[in-house]
């Protein structure tokens, strides 16, 4: 089980409370689908990904990128019993769509980038690790039924 100090769990919450999940989800997968163009094989129904104005113009990587950041939200109202929250997603993750986990990361990376860019400098370090331990359990808990 993860311990969480209050300062981590204020954090987390503060970030999402200000978090504009049209805007920031999008904008994090987007760049992951730009920056780790092999991550965009999962994605062959989202029609036209060839360049990166078309992954960031796209309305479907739009709409999946606000789904990623709401499916956070479990992580957020559940963070004592995030591995278990993620066990239905872990084997529809693992069983049916044969994700790689190691996009998982991929994409906690980008979102760290892009809530960063969002939050200017009241994304400290402080507030930074307190975020990426949170995505760090979240790609755990994701990746839990691949082991």
């Amino acid at each position: 089980m993860v311990e969480w100090t209050d300062f981590e769990r204020a954090t987390i919450a503060d970030i999402f409370s200000k978090m504009e999940y049209e805007v920031i989800g999008p904008a994090a997968l987007s760049r992951c689908l730009v920056v780790y163009p092999w991550t965009q094989r999962y994605f062959g129904n989202f029609g036209n990904l060839y360049n990166a104005a078309a992954i960031i113009g796209n309305p479907m990587v739009a709409k999946h990128g606000t789904t990623i950041l709401h499916g956070l939200d479990r992580a957020v109202k559940n963070m004592d019993n995030i591995k278990s929250e993620y066990a239905e997603l872990s084997v529809l993750h693992s069983e049916k769509l044969h994700v790689d986990p190691d996009n998982f990361k991929l994409l906690s990376d980008c979102l760290t980038i892009v809530v960063s860019a969002k939050l200017g400098k009241e994304f400290n370090g402080e507030v930074q690790a307190a975020f990426q331990k949170f995505l760090a359990v979240v790609v755990t808990s994701l990746g839990r039924q691949y082991h």
